[in-house]
């Protein structure tokens, strides 16, 4: 099981600050794909993957980081300077 965490415009489009998920994704890219085809909320949030930033156990990583042994995934927006 994989604790899925979602900020912003994510959780809003999703409608779930948090949930946890049973996966056989290998990767970030294929964990979205399963949850892209879960329902069209979902393909809403992760339509534009260039607009998402995603943290594999609290570390920034890329959407092909490996997922043996991650037990949070976190998706948000860019952060913007300031």
């Amino acid at each position: 099981m994989i604790d899925i965490l979602y900020f912003a415009w994510v959780r809003e489009r999703i409608g779930l600050p948090k949930e946890r998920v049973e996966t056989s994704a290998a990767t970030v890219a294929e964990l979205v794909e399963e949850l892209k085809a879960r329902e069209d909320r979902y393909a809403a949030a992760f339509a534009d993957l260039s607009a998402l930033r995603v943290a594999v156990d609290q570390e920034l990583a890329d959407f092909d980081a490996p997922l043996a042994g991650v037990r949070e995934i976190a998706f948000f927006p860019p952060m913007t300077g300031g």
